[in-house]
């Protein structure tokens, strides 16, 4: 896990939550909260599950009034939660390959002082196989243990499978790009070599005949 931070905003890039992630984010007033908001990213391939659990402190009406947006890199909104207290889950299916932020923003509202206007938040993101309540699946199934297991390995290697791919992908992506600008770079160093050398023989033969018509040569 890295936090990388901004003159605006903090952003958390997770790579993996085992758990959840528990912080503190600080109420500011009006659009102040705007720049003081708290941002977790994370990256989740086209069509994936994901479903984002969070658990705030305090209770509505206490002056402060917790917001949630929910957003990816390429313009995709998938939540807006207003005024969150206790548990609020989001579920989505993802629009593209592509990171996705869940931001924070507490703002204050009150007209007395607050003591400490801070909310205290858990969040859990789940993506995939995790998702899934494969409590539900079993009992709707009525499957196994086992056969629960196994189908949620199946899930967890398929959206390996699935990453591997994208990454391939990418790769060859990359790759072509490169061969292409390395194509660019080598005919226009050709071009900048042929018109050095056409430049020099013009600038030969020019003095060559100013040399003549002087009688100098």
């Amino acid at each position: 896990m890295r936090l990388f931070k901004g003159a605006s905003q903090g952003v958390l890039f997770l790579s993996a939550l085992a758990g959840a992630l528990k912080f503190d984010i600080q109420a500011h007033p009006g659009a102040e909260s705007l720049s003081k908001e708290r941002c977790i990213r994370n990256f989740v391939a086209r069509d994936t599950l994901v479903v984002v659990t969070a658990t705030s402190s305090g209770s509505k009406g206490d002056g402060m009034v917790l917001n949630m947006h929910i957003k990816d890199a390429v313009g995709n909104d998938y939540g807006k939660p207003r005024d969150m207290a206790g548990e609020t889950r989001v579920a989505f299916t993802s629009h593209a390959d592509s990171a996705f932020d869940v931001c924070f923003e507490n703002i204050l509202n009150s007209k007395t002082p607050v003591m400490n206007p801070s909310r205290h938040i858990e969040l859990d993101i789940d993506i995939g196989a995790d998702a899934k309540d494969w409590s539900a699946i079993q009992a709707g199934e009525k499957l196994k243990p086992t056969e629960v297991e196994l189908r949620r390995i199946e899930e967890v290697m398929g959206g390996v499978v699935k990453e591997l791919e994208y990454l391939r992908h990418r790769e060859v992506k990359l790759r072509d790009t490169n061969e292409s600008t390395n194509e660019r770079v080598k005919w226009f160093a050709i071009g900048t070599m042929g018109m050095l050398v056409a430049l020099g023989a013009w600038q030969i033969i020019y003095l060559r005949a100013f040399f003549r018509a002087k009688h100098l040569i």
